[in-house]
């Protein structure tokens, strides 16, 4: 009579596996993390891009006159934006007077500058292209 051996996976495999899981793990996620600040970055940027040749165009049509921009309505009334745009790093559409784009708090969206009539998004510096904490 043949004696069948039942083939299983001993506890020192399922070990080795479960760390190899765990190394692959601790490198993948950190590139998540950089991947989304990596795409909160293209969106703000585009985002400001676009809201600075929209305001370029208020000013044309308005013989060099600022928007109030206290809030977004004559830019979307005006047909110059379809709707208040959202800072990608907090959704926050909010506009705060303010010379800098570190005057902004965490949940303001835009820093509006209505002496050079530039606008900023909040907590994000564009010339080292990162996300500032406040």
């Amino acid at each position: 009579m043949r004696v069948q051996v039942k083939r299983a996976f001993t506890l020192v495999e399922i070990l080795i596996v479960v760390i190899i899981l765990g190394v692959l793990a601790a490198i993948v996620v950190p590139q998540f993390n950089v991947a989304t600040q990596d795409a909160q970055t293209s969106a703000v940027e585009t985002q400001l891009q676009t809201i600075r040749g929209q305001l370029e165009l208020f000013r044309a049509q308005n013989n060099g006159v600022n928007p109030a921009m206290t809030n977004w309505d004559d830019m979307v009334n005006g047909n110059f934006l379809v709707d208040a745009p959202t800072n990608p790093r907090n959704n926050s559409s909010t506009i705060v007077a303010g010379t800098a784009y570190t005057d902004g708090g965490a949940t303001d969206g835009w820093i509006w500058d209505s002496a050079t009539g530039r606008i900023y998004a909040s907590m994000y510096d564009e010339t080292n292209r990162v996300w500032v904490d406040p």
